[in-house]
């Protein structure tokens, strides 16, 4: 897609997918619980897509590549080693904010 307002549906039904490694397609995707694959483009500036990646895998959740590596990645990869991305905790951070702005 060169762009669309939402993905929410292509992600839904998707058994795969594989984006970018922006923050925001990241975080959207394992929120969906769907397996995904990072493809870093290490020509953005101080190269902040591959620390995402890299992360993500570190933690378990992502498989990264890079253009050129990418068939390779789809032939070996293996999903069954993905783990599952916990949910977030907005209540958390905006209990943090009540208290830092001093309303509880």
């Amino acid at each position: 897609f060169r762009f669309k307002d939402s993905l929410a549906e292509e992600l839904q039904s998707a058994d795969l997918v594989i984006s970018h490694a922006g923050a925001g397609s990241c975080l959207e995707t394992l929120e969906k619980g769907k397996p995904l694959i990072v493809v870093i483009n290490d020509k953005l500036m101080d190269n902040h897509q591959l620390e995402l990646a890299r992360q993500l895998h570190r933690d378990g959740y992502v498989l990264y590549c890079n253009c050129s590596t990418l068939v390779e990645t789809l032939q070996s990869m293996d999903l069954s080693a993905l783990k599952p991305f916990p949910p977030g905790q907005p209540e958390k951070f905006a209990s943090f904010l009540d208290k830092v702005f001093g309303l509880q």
